[in-house]
């Protein structure tokens, strides 16, 4: 079966991407915007296809001689007019399927009712109705998934970090509403069925284990983690203060934290019963098992994908000829003496997250604070993994655009600038050389570019001075 999957670079899409990997009878085509993003996900029956749902011709040739078409593409926290874009990008996808012969869709949205859901929940809704519209032309299996909990994704970052963070939990009388959770790998496992159930025209497929509120997903984890939490719910906490409460104590910008706040409101749980019908050998795990699974794959450094894989795609996407239009680059270079490279590309892998920038790292804490209360990403996000590095990863505010072993590594700003901004890693002629580079967006861009030029100065030469004494230790142990 030949199977093409879009969000290959997301949550959900690289976690089923791998789970194909393992399977012989099928043959995937990632249909993604940067091949680069997703040059881990390889093997004899893979293949890449570049480009969007908005550009037909690229679509077509992804299409061509497909079985089954995967739909795991949406906004969140996009711009104003994100709904809009959502509706051509679902109707393109269905249309050149139709023409190309697919027999099947498989799209994966959030549980709800369109009369209460938020206004990203109604375009996810909406997507699904798009995506079903010709059932007499092709079949679409309709997921539909509340709270999903797995290492990595935001529900469960959300819920991990309030309730390590605050020793009381002042929540909205939303709180009481009714949500469905379900383990990540359950979602995996039902997505993956889908693609040769048996099943006859279009079939809506909600999926959850057992209902629960909000608050008691706060309070099981607690006990999970064996913490005591008091929850305290305020009758005038309102959508706003909700959102500034995430953006504090979580990892999520502005953007979504609100949208996730606003879907606190509506209840997100099953409204039938075709997961057991159509797939009674899953078995849907507790949320109790669901929560460690995901604290114990953190603890073994085994998060394979993250909430903020596929965000900001235009910052994303930007490859590295973008920066030969920046206006303004300042640059250090460290000799590396008899370093060799590959240990020190090693080095320069690990900066960021927990590992931190060396000496001042606390202006970088304090940036990213800066650009959280401004609504951008901030510095909370950290890392996937602490020594791992790849294309698309998120490292704090900033986005990894290329990671070319032994050689480069170029990270993408993500920070709410007046221009946009590179930080550029090069491992060459026995020297590290880092550079950042500039592109002003009118005098503001200017301005912030020479007001921020002594920060970049201390930045610069005391990051690779780092990178190389890092390397340096890498190097004395490995000597042991």
């Amino acid at each position: 079966m030949r199977v093409l999957l879009t969000g290959a670079t997301g949550y959900i899409g690289r976690r089923l991407a791998d789970r194909f990997l393992g399977e012989t009878e099928v043959e995937l085509r990632l249909f993604v915007r940067n091949a680069a993003r997703v040059a881990q996900i390889s093997g004899p029956r893979v293949e890449v296809a570049e480009g969007d749902t908005f550009q037909p011709n690229a679509l077509a040739a992804a299409m061509a001689n497909v079985d089954v078409a995967y739909y795991l593409i949406h906004s969140m926290g996009g711009g104003g007019d994100y709904a809009a874009r959502d509706r051509l990008s679902a109707e393109n996808f269905r249309e050149a399927a139709i023409t190309a012969g697919v027999r099947r869709i498989i799209y994966l949205g959030g549980l709800g009712v369109r009369e209460t859901a938020s206004e990203h929940l109604r375009s996810r809704l909406e997507t699904g109705e798009i995506l079903s519209a010709k059932p007499k032309a092709i079949q679409t299996l309709w997921f539909r998934a509340g709270v999903i909990i797995g290492s990595g994704s935001a529900s469960f970052e959300i819920i991990r970090n309030l309730v390590q963070k605050a020793p009381v939990l002042i929540t909205p009388r939303w709180v009481r509403t009714r949500t469905e959770p379900i383990a990540v790998a359950d979602v995996l496992s039902y997505l993956a069925a889908a693609r040769d159930v048996n099943a006859e025209g279009n079939v809506v497929v909600d999926v959850g284990a057992g209902v629960t509120t909000f608050a008691g997903l706060l309070r099981e984890a607690a006990r999970i983690m064996g913490l005591r939490r008091p929850l305290l719910p305020l009758p005038f906490f309102t959508p706003r203060m909700g959102a500034y409460g995430l953006v504090l104590l979580t990892p999520v910008p502005f953007a979504i934290a609100s949208s996730l706040v606003e879907g606190l409101r509506s209840e997100t749980v099953k409204q039938n019963e075709n997961a057991a019908g159509l797939f009674p050998d899953i078995k849907p795990r507790s949320y109790d098992r669901a929560f460690r699974e995901a604290l114990a794959e953190i603890e073994a450094r085994q998060v394979l994908s993250r909430w903020c894989d596929a965000d900001a795609e235009a910052v994303c996407e930007r490859g590295p000829q973008q920066i030969e239009a920046a206006v303004y680059a300042l640059r250090r270079s460290v000799p590396t003496g008899e370093l060799p490279p590959a240990l020190v590309f090693q080095a320069a892998c690990t900066v960021g997250g927990e590992t931190g920038w060396f000496r001042f790292g606390f202006l970088w804490k304090l940036r990213g604070w800066i650009d959280k209360l401004c609504g951008g990403p901030g510095s909370a996000r950290g890392r996937r993994d602490p020594v791992e590095l790849r294309a698309g990863d998120a490292v704090d505010f900033w986005k990894a655009v290329e990671v070319r072993p032994p050689k480069r590594i170029l990270l993408a700003a993500q920070l709410r600038l007046p221009g946009r901004g590179w930080f550029d890693f090069v491992v060459e002629g026995g020297q590290l050389t880092v550079t950042a580079y500039f592109y002003p967006r009118g005098l503001m861009g200017r301005l912030y570019w020479y007001g921020s030029w002594l920060f970049h100065v201390l930045i610069l030469a005391e990051v690779a001075r780092g990178v190389v004494a890092r390397a340096q230790r890498l190097a004395g142990r490995a000597a042991e």
